[in-house]
């Protein structure tokens, strides 16, 4: 299953540094699937977004994923990828950035062909094969249709999408720099956020968070003094804090880490897609690891 991972310090801008693939940990599991790409978001002083990313076929050199990536920004998103729409192409590989935004998503959605017309010259916006790309696109124009508010672009995509296509999960950060998003829907997959206060809850602790089985990495020192918002796949430290996410809710942190949260799409899927609807490569992508 895809991982996300989204961290946000603004209006301060704070040194992290992310291993997407942690090496020891990776390395001893040799049982587990390897991941099909890694990717990692942020954005640099004057908010132009910067993505480095790659995807990485089995047995394939993965100094990429495992080497340290210490970057500054105050908005931050990383994704672990297992591929279920597109092939292992560096344009296929999350998060991907239009318009100054960055967006990953974990999950499904089929009906592409329906999804392309709908988008019409909107396709235009999208560069590789992927559902997850096009969904992006998709939100980006619902944005500008809304006077560039995210929350109801993205809202006004989700329900488009949950309400005319086959769909198994739809879950999904965006972030620009100095804000951050993220929705959960329906609840197929998990989501969790947690609203760290400076040092955590022990006090002055740097942040260090770790996923399972050697997914993903980081650390910042800054965090020590500073707070933040971190939204991930999955809870990440031992912090008591974490909260899942309901499904069909969607959290907003501002410049200020002022959060709100909303169940945005309460009702389910028109057409709810399960593991056994999916194809073969699909379904092992979205079997939890």
């Amino acid at each position: 299953m895809c991982r996300l991972f989204g961290l946000i310090s603004s209006p301060h801008r704070t040194h992290a540094t992310f291993w997407l693939l942690d090496a020891p940990d990776s390395l001893s599991a040799q049982s587990r699937r390897e991941p099909d790409g890694t990717g990692l978001g942020f954005f640099d002083a004057d908010g132009t977004p910067e993505v480095h990313k790659a995807p990485i076929a089995a047995y394939e050199d993965r100094s990429f994923a495992e080497e340290a990536r210490e970057v500054e920004s105050a908005t931050f998103l990383a994704h672990i990828r297992y591929a279920s729409t597109g092939g292992l192409d560096v344009r296929n590989t999350h998060p991907f950035a239009q318009q100054g935004r960055l967006f990953a998503h974990n999950g499904v959605i089929e009906g592409l062909d329906q999804l392309d017309r709908h988008l019409g010259d909107d396709r235009s916006l999208v560069r590789g094969d992927t559902d997850s790309e096009r969904f992006f696109a998709l939100v980006t124009r619902e944005t500008a249709a809304h006077g560039g508010d995210v929350s109801a672009g993205l809202v006004s995509a989700a329900r488009w999408v949950a309400g005319h296509l086959p769909l198994f999960a739809l879950n999904v950060i965006l972030a620009t720099d100095d804000e951050l998003w993220a929705l959960r829907y329906p609840a197929t997959h998990e989501l969790y956020v947690l609203r760290r206060p400076p040092g955590g809850h022990h006090g002055s602790r740097h942040l260090d968070h770790a996923g399972r089985n050697g997914h993903l990495r980081v650390r910042s020192a800054r965090l020590s003094v500073l707070p933040s918002v971190v939204v991930a796949s999955e809870p990440m430290d031992d912090n008591p804090l974490w909260r899942l996410m309901d499904p069909g809710e969607l959290l907003h942190v501002g410049p200020d880490l002022h959060t709100t949260a909303r169940i945005a799409l309460p009702d389910p899927p028109a057409h709810p897609l399960t593991l056994a609807d999916l194809e073969p490569t699909a379904a092992a992508s979205q079997r939890p690891a």
